[in-house]
């Protein structure tokens, strides 16, 4: 992928849900020097808490693009953003998307584009022709995150435990899965792009056999517990051989997101089926731990339902941004806790 000219303006498009935003919500909080604002629609009514600068402001303070910020279901990108777009276009920058709908969809921006010399970056799309899975064991150790939903913390964690691994010696890869890591690594595969007979072969490339001690964090994508996305999980599950997994959970959901007739099994459920899909590739893999989203539990409320869940499954409960992951790097590394 070329490289992408920094630094960013996060656009949010007219967004209604908090969840639509992990792209611009990823970029702000793992690559923060990177990012000089955001912009929007007058009929948004989500914020990432950034400054709001139009593309001209966004110009003037050096901006390289405007990013697209929004992961909404099915990636489609609406004609109501093409304007602001194109006002970007106009103030030279260029437009950076992760969405399924390719910018050079539109004639009219590609015009704008080529006539004010920027470029139009799809980052999930490739023209990479990718193998179908093999399943042959790798060398090296994996650890994939999962999740009982999407949007809920799998490229958090994955993020977090590749840089507490790091911390505590240990070689560490995070290996990107989808746009909004990509943009934070600078490479990776979007996987819910690839078609779906080389999920496995792409997941295999994306995590290339490695030393012995050298551990590849790969992130999440999908549920399998989710009507529309659990093709996308099991294939990247199958082809990443991880010999962990860490399992990601929001307390407060009991549903899928937008889906209420599609409940999420209890945690013990969830690991099992998870265990179960990953032993078709790697007979070997544990659970590590679970990785919690507890943003909406107070101090007593966190500390009573992390201890109830580590006497469930009987491993390390975590929030990486509520403590940290060392007691699952642990379990990784089988030492003592750090």
């Amino acid at each position: 992928m070329p490289e992408l000219r920094k630094p960013y303006l996060l656009y949010l498009g007219d967004a209604q849900y908090a969840t639509d935003a992990k792209t611009a919500c990823g970029l702000r909080d793992w690559c923060p020097t990177d990012v000089v604002g955001e912009w929007s629609l007058p009929t948004a009514t989500v914020s990432v808490g950034l400054p709001r600068l139009s593309p001209a402001d966004a110009a003037a303070k050096s901006a390289g693009s405007l990013v697209i910020g929004i992961a909404s279901v099915g990636g489609k990108l609406p004609d109501s953003w093409v304007p602001d777009l194109l006002d970007a276009i106009a103030h030279g920058l260029d437009i950076v998307s992760g969405m399924h709908t390719r910018l050079t969809s539109f004639p009219v921006l590609v015009e704008a584009a080529r006539t004010r010399g920027v470029r139009l970056m799809d980052v999930r799309h490739t023209d990479q022709r990718f193998p179908a899975g093999e399943g042959t064991k790798r060398s090296g150790m994996r650890i994939a995150t999962v999740g009982t939903d999407c949007a809920l913390g799998k490229k958090y964690t994955a993020l977090a435990l590749t840089n507490a691994l790091r911390a505590h010696g240990a070689k560490a890869t995070f290996r990107a899965t989808g746009q909004t890591g990509i943009m934070i690594a600078g490479s990776g595969i979007a996987i819910d792009a690839v078609v779906a007979d080389f999920i496995a072969g792409a997941a295999e490339v994306l995590s290339p056999a490695n030393d012995p001690d050298h551990y590849d964090v790969i992130e999440g994508q999908g549920s399998l517990f989710h009507p529309a996305y659990a093709g996308v999980t099991l294939g990247l599950l199958h082809g990443s051989q991880p010999d962990w997994i860490v399992l990601c959970h929001d307390p407060t959901r009991t549903t899928i997101e937008y889906r209420p007739d599609f409940p999420i099994p209890p945690l013990r459920d969830a690991v099992a089926q998870y265990l179960a899909a990953a032993r078709i590739t790697n007979r070997g893999v544990r659970l590590a731990g679970v990785s919690i989203n507890s943003s909406s539990l107070d101090d007593a409320a966190w500390a009573e339902y992390r201890t109830q869940v580590q006497v469930e499954l009987g491993v390390p409960v975590c929030d990486p941004l509520r403590g940290g992951l060392d007691p699952i790097v642990s379990q990784v590394l089988g030492v003592e806790s750090l």
